[in-house]
């Protein structure tokens, strides 16, 4: 179960080292290969539309319902241009080849001195290519840690509330669960921030700080928040 873990798997991992920064589907693995990150966001009816980025919806002419229910989750898809919507538009049918879903969370609520022993502080590296990104009102990270076998689990959460000042100083914390020797592996790992306060503005920067194993780090990110409900 992945209720409250992130898996890492072998074969997960082997897919994330071969990830190219641009796709191109006439080649003869290019279906095997994901095309696109997004949002798979379902509809009341059961139907479902994908989220490509801040502005661009996918909507699949070969699937009529989301393999994954009700729930909204981030994703990996593989898919082609249906060629009945002009491209460059906002809203752009396509055929779905397969869609792929990453473990998405919400944030949680900073304890204080406690954050060690409830959320770990185990070193963890974020790997900067095309899927970690900020976009649609999600944080997704491509993670690196040591993995002593697959079926070992880790749990990533993302911390809140660290700063009083600035709700959107973010800590990501990594509890290894005693798994701390071993191999590389990468996995993905996606968290929905539409639920922290605004600020004023739908487009803001966030501070994320982790702990890596060369020491403290933080970087920023600008992300674009969905308007919230009238």
């Amino acid at each position: 179960m992945l209720k409250k873990h992130l898996l890492f798997s072998v074969a997960a991992s082997a897919l994330l080292m071969t990830l190219p920064s641009c796709i191109d589907n006439d080649e003869p693995s290019g279906e095997l290969r994901p095309t696109a990150i997004v949002t798979v966001c379902p509809n009341e009816d059961g139907s479902f539309i994908m989220q490509l980025d801040d502005s661009t919806q996918l909507v699949p002419t070969n699937l009529n319902t989301s393999p994954f229910g009700n729930k909204e989750v981030r994703a990996l898809v593989n898919y082609k241009d249906a060629n009945v919507s002009p491209k460059g538009k906002t809203i752009q049918n396509v055929e779905v080849n397969w869609l792929d879903s990453i473990r998405t969370k919400l944030p949680v609520e900073s304890l204080g001195e406690q954050n060690d022993s409830k959320f770990g502080n185990d070193p963890v590296e974020i790997v900067a290519d095309w899927v970690t990104v900020a976009e649609d009102g999600y944080l997704t990270l491509r993670v690196r840690t040591l993995w002593g076998t697959p079926q070992s689990i880790h749990v990533l959460n993302l911390i809140t509330g660290t700063n009083p000042d600035d709700p959107y100083e973010l800590e990501l914390r990594h509890d290894a669960k005693g798994d701390i020797n071993g191999h590389w592996g990468d996995a993905l790992i996606a968290f929905n921030l539409n639920h922290l306060p605004r600020t004023g503005s739908d487009k803001v920067k966030m501070k994320l700080k982790w702990k890596s194993f060369t020491g403290e780090k933080d970087t920023q990110f600008e992300i674009r928040m969905r308007p919230l409900e009238q």
